[in-house]
């Protein structure tokens, strides 16, 4: 088992773009098996969670059946030390101040009576695929709940403000400087972002009201941002004049990298933002007629996903054309015919429709990067074909 510290660990048009999150959630059911297909198990299974208290409902992705992640096997994740708030639904209030003209103080009941909109979009840890034991820290769900966007023109955004920043309930003690706070958890983007009109506060989660673990009674969905931004027990949004430096914004969720330049080496240091673009094979299934092999990709609008298979040529894979939506992943599939007995090596790699391709695990993007956040280099699995 693994010896982690703390913070080792824990680290367009809306209109147009709510019909097509509403349409692509409708088509939710259909997923790419066939009948009788069975399952061959990844002979290299993840290690063993060390912190079941912090990390829970991993995807298992030999189990990957459905377009929509059910409630009960979404993961999540405890940011603050295993901190699972329990809110009052009756008394609580949004508060929505900082560099408003009018500061609004919201009840459920108010965000509720407030135009809905719905968005299916993935939701991926920013620390997904870099550590042995967190594979499975991903999933795709349909969130309804009320637009940001209107709630800052109501309140009247002043015009020195350039940040907004999203408080939790949960909260911690952190010691920074030889100096001890209490502090929520927390974080920020830039107004622009804010103002996109899929940011969304929501109140339930594929149809339902929002679960516990998922950050009742309301929570940040940031479509295309890491999980780490997606602030759940949602209790304040401060618009602001400078960008949030706490311990969940300047000191965790940092990605360390060398970058050279001209033969030199600097070192970045960079906040966990947007997902970047990834893909990984999910499972391998025989069936009558014959063996195919099924994965997901995301982080991007995806334009083909390739798949290898030991030392052979990239081949295009099929992405199924029934479940789609900007911020959701792509499911994707490839025949694979008369495989030989024994064992194998499946890698995929996606690109996007801008000509991003997913970077291979000895990209310096990726060999040369410090800590364990956005690791999208490309994932090859094994399999044993009897």
């Amino acid at each position: 088992m693994l010896d982690l510290t703390r913070r080792d660990l824990i680290l367009k048009g809306s209109a147009a773009f709510a019909a097509h999150a509403i349409v692509g959630a409708s088509r939710a059911g259909a997923f790419p098996s066939r009948p009788g297909e069975t399952v061959l198990p990844w002979l290299d299974q993840p290690d063993e969670n060390p912190v079941p208290g912090i990390i829970h409902n991993q995807l298992v992705w030999e189990d990957l059946d459905s377009w929509i992640t059910p409630n009960d096997e979404f993961f999540f994740i405890t940011n603050i030390d295993g901190a699972r708030p329990e809110v009052d639904a009756a008394s609580w209030k949004l508060e929505f101040d900082g560099l408003v003209d009018r500061p609004l103080s919201l009840s459920l009941d108010d965000l509720k009576a407030r135009p809905r909109q719905e968005v299916t979009c993935t939701i991926e840890c920013s620390g997904n695929s870099g550590l042995p034991f967190l594979t499975g820290a991903i999933g795709n769900a349909t969130w309804a709940g009320t637009p940001l966007a209107p709630l800052l023109q109501e309140a009247g955004v002043q015009p020195e403000a350039i940040e907004v920043a999203f408080w939790g309930t949960d909260a911690t003690d952190v010691e920074a400087r030889d100096t001890k706070m209490h502090e929520n958890y927390a974080r920020s983007m830039t107004l622009a972002d804010a103002r996109r009109p899929e940011m969304l506060l929501a109140y339930e989660m594929n149809g339902e009201a929002l679960p516990i673990d998922h950050g009742f009674p309301l929570r940040l969905v940031a479509p295309g941002w890491y999980g780490s931004v997606n602030v759940k027990w949602l209790r304040r949004i401060e618009v602001m004049d400078h960008r949030l430096e706490t311990q969940f914004m300047a000191r965790d969720f940092v990605t360390v990298r060398e970058v050279e330049r001209d033969g030199e080496t600097f070192w970045t240091e960079t906040s966990v933002r947007h997902m970047r673009l990834k893909s990984a094979p999910a499972r391998v299934t025989r069936a009558e007629d014959g063996t195919r092999i099924t994965g997901a990709a995301w982080g991007a609008p995806i334009a083909k996903v390739e798949v290898r298979i030991d030392d052979g040529p990239w081949q295009e894979a099929r992405l199924d054309p029934g479940e789609r939506a900007p911020f959701a992943w792509a499911i994707w599939s490839h025949d694979w015919p008369d495989p030989s007995p024994g064992e194998h090596t499946i890698t995929s790699r996606a690109t996007d429709t801008a000509g991003n391709l997913q970077p291979a695990m000895d990209d310096p993007l990726i060999a040369k990067k410090h800590t364990f956040y956005e690791s999208n280099g490309q994932i090859t699995r094994r399999v044993r074909i009897g």
